[in-house]
């Protein structure tokens, strides 16, 4: 089981959310809407977008990387490390 199951409907649910913002993105373009205002609506996407991410991440570091720390070994330094990049990942879009 991931680290997101008890959370799954409500990132789906921010995920819908945000799929509508992009189609909405995409009618702005073809109605030739102001650029500040495509702009500002790309800003709220992006942001909505990061905030899943964070709920993912705080999610897998509670649960597998908790999880394979508590079981040690090799799996744990590996997760740890995935971690970490994912978190690099995030840092740098």
């Amino acid at each position: 089981m991931h680290g997101y199951a008890g959370n799954k409907d409500a990132h789906l649910r921010s995920l819908r959310r945000i799929e509508g913002q992009v189609r909405g993105l995409q009618r702005m373009i073809e109605n030739d809407e102001y650029c500040i205002d495509v702009l500002t609506q790309i800003s709220a996407a992006t942001r909505a977008l990061q905030a899943v991410s964070l709920g993912l991440l705080d999610e897998h570091l509670r649960h597998c990387v908790s999880q394979a720390i508590s079981e040690g070994g090799t799996a744990a330094d590996a997760k740890i490390a995935e971690a970490g990049d994912a978190i690099a990942r995030l840092v740098r879009s």
